[in-house]
């Protein structure tokens, strides 16, 4: 029996929570592959824009949705991107496919959620955009203090909305997932794990952030804001989109977790 039925949503929650205290991604191998910050006149790093939401219906959302306007194609630097060209609707996809899946509204310590489903199940991509860095290694040490090891395998994605999606603790990232590789909304990316502090849980950690574009800054790309709003929305095949709530953040905050 799989697991999400042999185990309450509370019970599975209460295992995980200690365990996604922190995410990301190896700094000790060759992987992540991290962007490079983009360095403005006066020497501070910026990152890339997001785009502005659409003040009428866009016409390819779905009834009733909120869908949000990407930002200009993607440039061999991930991190230039711009939003000069004219917005185009963006579409949005939940981001593991499969019908036995559970999620909670709340997290340990930060913003996120842990979607629960099984192991080998598809993790896809939530929009269509650029990969920004990925993990192919676990190096967790269980007990170690938190940091960007949590995560075991990872894939963090700058959508063409201008967000960051990030997922971790997965068993696999799918061949061809590198660094700078453009995807599209729903494309696969990875399978769901346990690697990384995962308790021994199957499940998906999902964070959104703003693409902070700076090495080491697993604090923000854990996730930043609450994520089960938008995934009860794409679950649903809505169009919620995070662009207003993640700009708003980063207008608080610039890029500090």
């Amino acid at each position: 029996m799989p697991l999400l039925r042999a185990l309450s949503g509370l019970t599975v929650l209460a295992v995980c929570l200690a365990g996604c205290g922190s995410v990301g991604s190896p700094s000790v191998t060759a992987t992540p592959q991290f962007i490079e910050p983009e360095v403005s006149a006066s020497g501070q790093t910026t990152s890339p824009p997001l785009a502005a939401a659409p003040s009428g219906p866009a016409s390819a959302a779905a009834p009733g949705s909120t869908g949000a306007t990407s930002a200009a194609p993607a440039t061999s630097d991930p991190a230039k991107q711009t939003t000069a060209a004219a917005p185009t609707t963006v579409k949005y996809v939940f981001p593991v496919n499969a019908s036995n899946v559970d999620y909670h509204p709340t997290h340990s310590k930060y913003p996120a959620t842990d979607i629960f489903a099984d192991c080998g199940e598809p993790v896809v991509a939530t929009t269509s955009g650029v990969v920004l860095e990925i993990s192919l290694k676990d190096v967790y040490v269980k007990g170690s203090p938190d940091g960007p090891n949590n995560g075991g395998l990872s894939v963090s994605l700058l959508g063409d909305d201008g967000v960051r999606y990030y997922g971790s603790h997965l068993s696999k990232v799918q061949t061809g997932i590198k660094k700078g590789v453009r995807v599209s909304a729903g494309q696969l990316l990875g399978k769901v794990g346990r690697t990384g502090n995962a308790n021994g849980v199957c499940h998906l950690h999902y964070g959104i952030s703003p693409p902070c574009a700076k090495v080491g800054d697993w604090k923000v790309r854990r996730g930043v804001i609450w994520p089960a709003t938008f995934l009860d929305s794409w679950r649903k095949k809505g169009q919620k989109s995070p662009v207003a709530t993640v700009a708003a953040w980063n207008r608080s905050h610039n890029c500090q977790a």
